[in-house]
Parts: C-alpha cells; sequence; structure tokens
C-alpha cells in the first residue's frame, strides 16, 4: 500500500491505511433497505468495495493533518496491534506504525488524536500506548455510553473531553456529527480555498453517497446519523470540498 496525501491551502492530510479485510455483516443486512439502483449506483462508484464472492470489503484507515507551521494531528486510531479490541473481527495486526514510518512521522510527536467514536476498528492504537505524548480528544457524550470494558482501555491521563464542536488551530475542527453514536464526531480542515471533511463513520461505504438517507445497521441512532451526514455533505459540495473516508476503497472523494 502506498501513502497517499491530499494539499487543504497550507495543510497537508495523509491517509493511513492499517489494514485491509472483509466485514463481519453481509452489505445486504447492513443496509437492509437498499434497492437493486441504489446497489447498482453504489457499486459503480466503489466497485473495489465488493468482493468477487460479494462480501463487503473495507479499508481501515486513519489520517494524519499536518499544517506547514504547526504539529500533527491524527483522526483515529485503527484496528490496531494483534491483541487489539478488534481482534475479534477486524485484520490485526495493523500496520499504522509502518504507515507512520513511510509518511516521515514519529508517533512520539503526535500532539492529538482525535477518536471520531468509540467502536473497536477507530480505537486500537490509542490504547495500545502507541501516542505517549497525544492528547486523546473524545466528545463527553461517547464516553458516557460506551461499556466499562473499553472505558478501562482508554488512559485517563490523556483524554480531553469535549461538548459539542472545538476549534484546533486556525484550519482545523471539530464538529460533533452525533447518529452513528452518540458522541460521534468529524474534523474540518479549512485553509485557504479548500476544505476537507474527515468523516469517521459517518460515511462507511458508498451506499451512504447515493442514497444518504439509507439506514446502516450499525448506526445507533439512524435518523440522526443521516441528518449529520446530509449536513456535512451539503457543507462539503458547497464549497467543492473532498472527504476523507476510513472506509472506501479510495481515500479522498469529491461530491
Amino acid at each position: 500500500m502506498k501513502v497517499i496525501s491530499q494539499r487543504i491551502g497550507s495543510v497537508t492530510v495523509t491517509a493511513l491505511t492499517d489494514g485491509v479485510g472483509t466485514f463481519f455483516t453481509p452489505r445486504a443486512e447492513a443496509f437492509a433497505s437498499a434497492s437493486t439502483a441504489d446497489w447498482a449506483r453504489a457499486d459503480a462508484l466503489d466497485p473495489g468495495a465488493v468482493t468477487p464472492e460479494g462480501e463487503w470489503l473495507l479499508h481501515f484507515r486513519v489520517f494524519a493533518i499536518r499544517p506547514d507551521d504547526g504539529p500533527v494531528t491524527l483522526v483515529d486510531a485503527g484496528i490496531g496491534p494483534a491483541d487489539a479490541p478488534a481482534k475479534t473481527w477486524a485484520p490485526v495486526p495493523g500496520r499504522l506504525p509502518l504507515e507512520l514510518a513511510l509518511a516521515g512521522i514519529d508517533p512520539a510527536s503526535i500532539e492529538t488524536v482525535v477518536l471520531t467514536h468509540l467502536h473497536t476498528d477507530h480505537v486500537g492504537w490509542a490504547v495500545s500506548g502507541l501516542f505517549p505524548n497525544a492528547a486523546i480528544l473524545l466528545q463527553r457524550s461517547e464516553l458516557d455510553w460506551i461499556s466499562p470494558r473499553m472505558r478501562e482501555l482508554l488512559p485517563d491521563n490523556q483524554l480531553v473531553l469535549l461538548d459539542g464542536d472545538s476549534r484546533l488551530s486556525a484550519s482545523t475542527r471539530i464538529v460533533a456529527t452525533p447518529g452513528h453514536t452518540p458522541g460521534h464526531q468529524s474534523v474540518l480542515v479549512d485553509s485557504g480555498d479548500d476544505l476537507m471533511a474527515v468523516t469517521g463513520d459517518l460515511l462507511v461505504h458508498a451506499m451512504q453517497l447515493v442514497a444518504p438517507l439509507t439506514a446502516y445497521s450499525n448506526e445507533m441512532d439512524p435518523e440522526q446519523a443521516a441528518a449529520s451526514r446530509t449536513s456535512l455533505f451539503a457543507t462539503v459540495k458547497g464549497r467543492d470540498g473532498l472527504l476523507a473516508t476510513p472506509h472506501l476503497t479510495e481515500p479522498f472523494v469529491r461530491l
């Protein structure tokens, strides 16, 4: 796998692939209300997301946000090492340490890790100690609902809890996008004339690009998730911006 980057004004956003593997739920069950026409459009948009056997194939990505004049922020923390919480279903061990090295990023230099939410394929390396000097940013409402087991894995001394939208820098801000989970958050990179949204699991499959209101079985509140998705998409589309996607075949997508 090659490291792919995109310039957003004075900021470089780099896609780091921790792994690739099939999902544990058949895709027809994951999007049970999708029509045959919806599937045809989704597969035409992202043909790499389905195997010859019809399984849903996902990429598991982390994004590094690197301003020309500032420290590195990481969005999400991948599937993690062999003993990570996602080991029961994801293709662990992940390769994020190697991806970071290829991108010239020292994990110890990372100052901020934004966890979009606490599903296991997004937290793996954050609970493994790979980022010893990073503040780990999480919505308070996300922490409130998570299981005690996951709560115990999170490094208390690194956690910074947020209540809604928050600005990280002149070019980067966190926006609350609840629905997939109660405290799901996304990240907007806005520099010069360019805009990118790092979506987290607000966007997990091309189905949600061609039919954004289609319910996804792993959304805790499908109606709220659809509202968050359509609002964020409208913001990005209004600026002719890009989406940075954790699970689609291509990391960067234009609406």
